[in-house]
């Protein structure tokens, strides 16, 4: 009997494990044929948002692409002065010192760390399997009035300090619409490191055929988005390190 209950527990096991992946996928499957097609997000090559940045009382203009081999870039408005203050090339990540303005190459930790999350354009969901994530549906949670599906996302393993560490985020997805509108994670790099923020997405509007969220809010800053350009023609010289400007603070 113990040799036959044993069995019993572990068919109920296998079939629940079973079921819990199925639901998974069918609410990521949801969440694409709601927000264009899983053909359509397919087609992006690139995706350039422009908007405005809400944080600590200040609001700034910038503009962010994406590339789908990897390439970013933001520019920002400050003070009345246009300039790129983040790009990655692919191979080279840079950003600009806070108070000195110059641009500075990122310690290989970040930059290893950047080119790992490429694989999340245009959404970290869409074929997952083939990107060697996992997705696990954790169950139903109620968030400010609304029901909601509750995914956890494993990526790939990010460098902290030198170590090894998980890169693990939870999505709340809308049990009506599927589509998400909470996002958990650990930021990974910077003064906030190891800090789980809470973003909430909000706003979905329709952009040749493929719908994305219009605002991005956490504790920290609002994102606003005016404009999303889809598959934008992009001069590969702004995902560059300025080196005339390096040049020129080494003198």
């Amino acid at each position: 009997m113990n040799v036959l209950k044993s069995i019993l527990v572990a068919t109920i096991l296998a079939i629940s494990t079973s079921f819990y992946a199925q639901t998974a996928d069918e609410i990521i499957d949801n969440y694409f044929e709601n927000t264009g097609g899983k053909e359509n997000w397919e087609k992006l090559e690139g995706l350039e948002m422009i908007g405005v940045m809400k944080m600590q009382n200040m609001e700034i203009p910038f503009e962010q692409v994406a590339t789908k081999d990897g390439k970013q870039v933001v520019t920002i408005e400050l003070q009345g002065s246009r300039m790129v203050w983040s790009a990655f090339d692919g191979e080279t990540s840079w950003q600009r010192n806070q108070m000195t303005m110059e641009a500075e190459k990122s310690d290989n930790e970040a930059t290893e760390n950047m080119k790992k999350q490429t694989k999340d354009f245009p959404d970290p969901f869409l074929n997952y399997k083939e990107k060697g994530y996992t997705v696990e549906l954790i169950g139903k949670e109620t968030i400010d009035g609304t029901e909601t599906f509750k995914i956890k996302i494993t990526k790939d393993p990010i460098l902290i300090n030198g170590e090894s560490k998980p890169n693990i985020s939870h999505y709340y997805f809308d049990t009506e619409n599927f589509v998400p509108i909470i996002v958990e994670s650990e930021i990974n790099e910077g003064p906030m490191k190891g800090q789980l923020v809470k973003s909430s997405l909000s706003d979905y509007q329709e952009v040749n055929g493929v719908y994305f969220p219009f605002t991005i809010s956490n504790d920290f800053q609002t994102l606003g988005f005016k404009e999303i350009k889809l598959n934008p023609e992009i001069d590969a010289s702004v995902f560059a390190f300025p080196e005339k400007a390096a040049e020129t603070k080494k003198e």
